[in-house]
């Protein structure tokens, strides 16, 4: 079994010395050592590098891709610009570099439902968005279930979904008769095939390399047998494989968080290539035999497994309740994981009008963390205040430790008033300041020439604070 050596292990010199050190700029950078430093931190691409790609470099090249190469490899599911990436992952731990390609969401449809159901759910599937900090969580894909065991029934269905969204799907069957019907509906789709066991595994490689799709690779509890059949499928000419170890609840739930771990350890720790690839995970399992049980309740289960395995390193999950109370928490912990932890996440500096104000509307500021922004954002825009706000650039910070940390500063709060040309829209000179800046208002005042009134500490009590006290 073969290894490779972490990301950590990998510094700018290492690609360097590989690279045709012409400093030709080609890639937008002053010179081949910036180039190589922002490829060992994933900012940019080796291709990036137009020179690399000249037959003359080819060695170069191949031996740059292998050092760069994820201990997770990346697998693409669908065509277009809905494709969804998974995996690709280069680090266990989020605190050692950004994790890429969030954990795509899933939702299920199964070939004995109605029409208007697989439709209503599909659309459901789709309309699901959630402003969220600046970002706009979405679902990702349909898993497509044979429940019938009729091969032409489930390739109706799959011709169906084809025809109403471009969403990438997952073709979900152990038969691989049933599975050929579902890829000759939509041969060219690219979806992932579930799923190859230890009975099925070479009728389901033939079908993938046939129609050039990912496989899944099922070994329910049982990792020495997953990765021999990673081993046997990719000598058979597989290479675009997603691992499943099993999804349990009640007591396996502690099995299946610990599979996932190990898997990805071998990968990102051990260097074990053969468990090297994205891992899928099954919330929906909650719903089996749920007996009683209110569907509130099994919604709640599904929910918590789903989350629990975002944060245990699933690439992919299958979901069957769609309802968006349930799924909200476990897409708004996606983006909060898949966050990257080396980039504050801010907004864009500047001036930002709400609703319609004039020359005697109030003028605030607040810093460009995107949480303090969206929340003071939010508290002006619902209470439909005409208002100018000014965006200081605090390097993410929010205000109070950005006041703490020098990132909010009086000559930055100047320098943004300036910038903003707020002065050619107000005729008054007052600047409304957050209550946690209040320390800095004296050199503001100073610095920038206006009159500094320190508004409330907290945003929400912006509407009252302009009823009492904004006079222009």
């Amino acid at each position: 079994m073969s290894k490779k050596a972490g990301i950590k292990e990998l510094s700018p010199i290492d690609v360097y010395k590989l690279l045709p050190k012409t400093n030709c700029k080609e890639c937008g950078q002053e010179n081949c050592m910036a180039f190589a430093t922002k490829i060992v931190n994933r900012e940019i691409t080796l291709d990036s590098c137009k020179p690399i790609l000249k037959k003359e470099n080819e060695k170069s090249y191949l031996k740059l891709k292998d050092m760069l190469k994820p201990a997770v490899k990346e697998v693409i599911v669908g065509v277009g610009e809905k494709a969804k990436k998974l995996g690709g992952k280069l680090v266990m731990y989020r605190h050692e570099f950004t994790y890429f390609n969030p954990t795509a969401l899933t939702i299920d449809v199964t070939d004995e439902m109605p029409e208007q159901e697989i439709v209503s759910r599909i659309k459901r599937t789709e309309n699901f968005s959630f402003e969220y900090i600046g970002y706009t969580l979405k679902l990702d894909m349909i898993a497509i279930r044979c429940t019938s065991g009729d091969a032409e029934k489930f390739k109706a269905v799959v011709k169906k979904v084809s025809e109403i969204t471009n969403l990438p799907y997952i073709l979900c069957t152990l038969n691989a008769a049933i599975a050929e019907a579902g890829l000759m509906a939509a041969p060219k789709a690219n979806p992932l095939l579930y799923a190859a066991n230890s009975e099925n595994w070479k009728d389901m490689a033939e079908l993938a390399t046939m129609y050039h799709c990912p496989l899944v690779v099922s070994a329910p509890n049982d990792l020495n047998l997953l990765v021999s059949m990673v081993k046997t499928l990719t000598a058979y000419g597989v290479t675009d494989l997603v691992l499943d170890p099993g999804t349990f609840m009640n007591e396996g739930l502690g099995t299946t968080l610990n599979n996932f771990t190990m898997l990805r350890r071998a990968a990102c720790k051990g260097g074990e290539e053969l468990a090297g690839y994205p891992l899928i995970g099954v919330p929906m399992i909650a719903w089996v035999g749920k007996g009683e049980a209110a569907d509130e309740i099994i919604k709640w289960k599904e929910a918590y497994l789903a989350s629990m395995l975002v944060v245990r390193y699933a690439d992919i999950l299958v979901m069957h309740g769609n309802d968006g109370w349930a799924l909200l928490p476990t897409a708004v912990l996606r983006q909060n994981i898949y966050t990257d932890p080396r980039k504050p996440v801010a907004v864009a500096p500047g001036l930002k009008v709400f609703g319609t104000p004039d020359e005697n509307s109030p003028v605030l500021f607040t810093s460009n963390f995107a949480l303090t922004y969206y929340t003071v954002a939010s508290d002006i825009e619902s209470n439909k205040i005409n208002a100018y706000l000014i965006v200081v650039e605090t390097e993410g910070s929010a205000i109070d430790s950005g006041v703490a940390g020098r990132k909010l500063t009086a000559e930055r709060v100047a320098d943004a008033i300036k910038a903003s040309g707020v002065e050619d829209k107000v005729k008054h000179r007052k600047l409304i300041i957050p209550g946690k800046a209040s320390r800095i208002s004296g050199e503001i005042e100073e610095l920038s020439g206006w009159k500094v009134q320190v508004g409330p500490r907290d945003s929400s009590e912006i509407p009252k604070y302009l009823i009492d006290k904004w006079q222009p």
